[in-house]
């Protein structure tokens, strides 16, 4: 029995819905193998048509939980060894391949967001064929300010270089109605509808037989790996790892260690103004 999550089917419509609302479904190593499941049942699911990640809470997705991340780097440190970019980067790409099911399943999948999707719950939920969102949500990654790079890479595929640029050079958020407006979404809606507004679309795509939604999603998806995603999430990944070992990232582990994550994000934030509206 799942602990992070739970699924549903309603009129082709298989539904994961991420459930750990209290901790604002942070990324964890359990909810990374339930998620990889659960994609793989729903895909697998010859009554499920389309795919519809959701989520239980005030937040969609605040990232990675940076307190066990975080405690990992530092214990790793204490082992006196030299940091090994490639076992890094087999140990991240096990949290990426998860999310990259979204994109290669061969259903079509849809992501309900609500409240705040930032950081590594961007790496996810770009992954995602559609993402409806509530007018309230925010996206944004952060940890480009220290400690990270999108590991997935999707941004300038949904933004083009120069919002892609703009967004990961600063970390700044991106509100829902004007993440839709730009592309990274494709609609925002009224908070209260949302779940009802995902649900209708994705059964709306469930009146497809499966073979056309197939051969459709592949024929779109082909053009984005042409354009070379495979290398640019390869990069990603990579980069992430040497994020988390510059001395900066390395002073951050320590200074979040000295006074607990959530002080150290809100030291890193505070410049730019936009740490108080950030769930803690």
């Amino acid at each position: 029995m799942p602990n992070t999550l739970r699924t549903e089917l309603d009129d082709g419509v298989f539904s994961i819905v991420l459930t750990r609302a209290e901790e604002y479904n942070t990324i964890t190593p359990e909810l990374r193998d339930e998620l990889s499941a659960a994609i793989d049942e729903g895909d697998a699911n010859d009554d499920a048509r389309v795919i519809l990640l959701r989520a239980e809470g005030p937040a969609f997705c605040a990232g990675y939980g940076l307190d066990w991340s975080t405690e990992m780097q530092a214990q790793e440190a204490s082992e006196a060894r030299v940091w090994d970019s490639a076992a890094d980067l087999r140990g991240i790409s096990t949290f990426v391949d998860a999310y990259m099911k979204l994109f290669k399943a061969w259903k079509p999948t849809i992501a309900a967001v609500q409240g705040w999707c930032i950081a590594g719950g961007t790496d996810m939920v770009l992954c995602a064929d559609i993402i409806v969102a509530g007018e309230g949500a925010s996206f944004g990654y952060p940890p480009s300010r220290v400690w990270g790079t999108p590991t997935t890479a999707m941004w300038v595929y949904r933004l083009g270089l120069e919002r892609a640029k703009r967004y990961l050079l600063t970390g700044d958020e991106i509100k829902a109605p004007e993440a839709a407006r730009m592309g990274l979404i494709l609609e925002a809606v009224p908070d209260e509808d949302l779940q009802d507004h995902a649900m209708a679309l994705a059964k709306r795509m469930a009146l497809l037989p499966t073979n056309q939604l197939v051969m459709l999603k592949l024929l779109c998806n082909q053009t984005v790996e042409n354009m070379g995603l495979t290398s640019s999430r390869t990069l990603g990944s990579l980069f992430d790892g040497i994020a988390r070992h510059t001395q900066e990232g390395l002073d951050f582990v320590d200074r979040s260690r000295e006074v607990g994550i959530r002080e150290a994000v809100r030291e890193r934030d505070d410049p730019f103004g936009d740490y108080g509206s950030r769930p803690r």
